[in-house]
C-alpha cells in the first residue's frame, strides 16, 4: 500500500516538474524575445537625397559593361539614379555586386560623386569621403550615408538594380 501511494506521488511530481519547466521555458522564450526587439541599433540618420525610382537592367556583354564581369573591376554609369550609379564586381557574396548612387548624400552638391579606384568615393564640393564598401561616411561631422541599391543577378550576364 505504502509504494503504491510513493508510486503516484512520483508521478504527481513528474507531471507538476513537467509543467513548471513549460512554464519556465515560455518566460525565458518571452524575455529573449523581448530583449532580441528592443537591444536592435536604431539608425537615426535621414536619407536626404530625393526618392527616384530605379529599376534598370544591365546586359554584362555590352561594351560600356564587360569590365564588370571581371571581380574588382567597377563602372560609374551615368544611366539611371539622380547624378548616376555607381556598380562594383566585389567578387564574393550573394550578389557579388555592390551599387551606389552617386549623388553627394548630403545633398548640397550637383557634382557626382568621383571614385578614385581606392576604398572611398569622394563628393567634389565638400570633399566629403564614403566608403565603397557599405556608404557609411569617412569624413568626421558627416552622418549621411551614400544610398545603396539593391542588385538582383538575373544570369552570368544580366544585373537589374533597383530601390524597389
Amino acid at each position: 500500500m505504502r509504494l503504491v501511494t510513493n508510486v503516484q506521488n512520483i508521478c504527481k511530481l513528474q507531471a507538476l516538474t513537467n509543467k513548471l519547466e513549460i512554464k519556465t521555458m515560455r518566460k525565458l522564450l518571452l524575455i529573449c524575445l523581448f530583449f532580441s526587439l528592443f537591444s536592435c541599433e536604431k539608425n537615426d540618420t535621414f536619407d536626404l537625397l530625393p526618392i527616384v525610382p530605379v529599376d534598370i537592367r544591365i546586359n554584362l556583354n555590352l561594351p560600356q559593361y564587360i569590365e564588370l564581369q571581371i571581380p574588382g573591376n567597377w563602372n560609374d554609369s551615368t544611366v539611371g539614379g539622380i547624378s548616376g550609379i555607381f556598380i562594383q564586381n566585389i567578387g564574393i557574396g550573394t550578389p557579388p555586386f555592390k551599387a551606389f548612387e552617386l549623388a553627394c548624400p548630403n545633398n548640397d552638391c550637383n557634382a557626382p560623386m568621383v571614385f578614385d579606384g581606392s576604398l572611398k568615393f569622394k563628393c567634389p564640393c565638400d570633399n566629403s569621403e564614403y566608403s565603397v564598401i557599405d556608404g557609411s561616411p569617412q569624413t568626421a561631422g558627416n552622418s549621411q550615408f551614400a544610398r545603396e541599391y539593391k542588385v538582383i543577378v538575373i544570369s552570368d550576364t544580366e544585373l537589374i538594380i533597383t530601390n524597389f
